[in-house]
């Protein structure tokens, strides 16, 4: 299989040394790996042109008692002390939040809130079977509607779980973070801040006093940690631009992959946010390095009906730069 023929939302990549094979996990898509049910599978290669069928290496409905139902989404796959973590995204619409108090996440509209959140599972094997740590509840506070959550070991050795608060929850999405128990099974003490999507000052006009389901530039989506070349850290993250009008009549905007920058190269930053590094319905990228060494970004592109898109990329100080899509790799467009 080739990238242009493989359906692919919220791709990861594990570039695995031990045995020169790229792992690139994605929700699982019935039709394409034969097997029912929300999970998630995985694509192989040694070359990042020619992919293998993909292989289920999680499955919801194999789990025993498991909170969530639905979703399977952003899967990633993170080495932790010689065994293997899955994060991934379920909800479960039949088992509603309550109102927001007032505060932090507290909302003048009453939108529909579930349970949403990363649950944190765990294999020996890059190919799994992964088993639900904890199937009771999601990994991030129960009460807060997340999801997409990433892990980030800070410089101590203190693994973290930064994950996207819910538009839907906040009107105006958060980037938070909360500390993990040293074998991931657990969150430690409350959820730090660390930026609101409306910080990025490239989205314009502020949240204005209407009806929220107007306002898709302030979604926090996809983030994924990356330590720079000179000690910064950086977030990728993806939202929406502010839909606009154009002269013809036509709507532009849509998902944008973006990014933002602690100088200080502390979790806590303070960030600073850049401009972004693909439109195009672009977004929910990482970073990872080829077996020859060189920095990629992959992307899914368009939002529905997505497709990998790759990127060569380079780091000048903190910013970081697009050189050039592997149109060899991915098919272009």
């Amino acid at each position: 299989m080739r990238l242009p023929d493989m359906p692919l939302h919220d791709p990861f990549v594990v570039a695995d040394d031990r045995t020169r094979t790229y792992h690139l996990y994605t929700s699982n898509d019935p039709p394409v790996s034969g097997v029912d049910g929300i999970g998630t599978m995985v694509h192989r290669s040694q070359d990042l042109r020619d992919w293998t069928h993909p292989r289920v290496v999680f499955l919801a409905a194999e789990q025993q008692e498991l909170w969530g139902t639905d979703g399977g989404w952003a899967p990633e796959v993170h080495e932790w002390n010689g065994r293997y973590y899955l994060f991934t995204t379920l909800h479960n619409e039949d088992r509603p939040l309550p109102v927001p108090p007032p505060g932090r996440y507290g909302t003048p509209f009453r939108l529909p809130n579930h349970m949403r959140g990363t649950v944190t599972a765990v294999s020996d094997s890059l190919l799994g079977p992964f088993t639900v740590v904890d199937p009771s509840r999601p990994t991030p506070p129960q009460h807060l509607m997340t999801l997409d959550g990433t892990l980030h070991v800070d410089p101590s050795g203190q693994p973290w779980m930064v994950y996207a608060h819910e538009w839907l929850q906040t009107v105006d999405g958060t980037m938070e973070a909360i500390r993990l128990a040293p074998d991931l099974s657990r969150t430690v003490g409350e959820p730090v801040f660390l930026f609101k999507a409306s910080d990025a000052f490239w989205l314009g006009e502020q949240i204005p006093g209407g009806i929220p389901h107007q306002l898709p530039p302030y979604v926090t989506d996809g983030p994924q940690l990356y330590r720079t070349p000179d000690g910064s850290l950086l977030l990728l993250w993806s939202t929406y631009e502010k839909n606009v009008a154009g002269q013809d009549g036509t709507i532009g905007g849509g998902y944008v992959q973006t990014y933002a920058v602690s100088e200080s190269g502390d979790l806590t930053g303070p960030w600073r946010q850049r401009r972004p590094l693909l439109r195009d319905d672009s977004g929910h990228g990482m970073l990872f390095h080829t077996f020859d060494g060189r920095l990629m970004m992959i992307v899914h592109r368009p939002f529905e009906n997505a497709r990998g898109k790759l990127y060569e990329m380079r780091f000048d100080g903190d910013e970081l730069r697009v050189l050039r899509q592997c149109t060899d790799l991915d098919g272009g467009g």
